[in-house]
């Protein structure tokens, strides 16, 4: 199973901030900020083996 975590942003400066906050969050980028053709900027992260679980269940992100 491939799971991938996208950040949403109406600028760049928000995505960035929002990738930053996942990479401290133990997520690595996979894509980096990007324009996307609708508008919209766009970022993608990975868990990692040091992200945090919950429960065992996996990676845990705060909001």
């Amino acid at each position: 199973m491939a799971i991938r975590v996208s950040v949403q942003a109406d600028d760049e400066d928000e995505c960035v901030e929002g990738l930053a906050r996942l990479v401290d969050a133990g997520f690595q980028p996979v894509m980096m900020p990007r324009f996307m053709t609708d508008g919209r900027w766009m970022a993608r992260a990975v868990p990692t083996a040091k992200a945090p679980a919950v429960d065992g269940r996996g990676p845990a992100v705060s909001g």
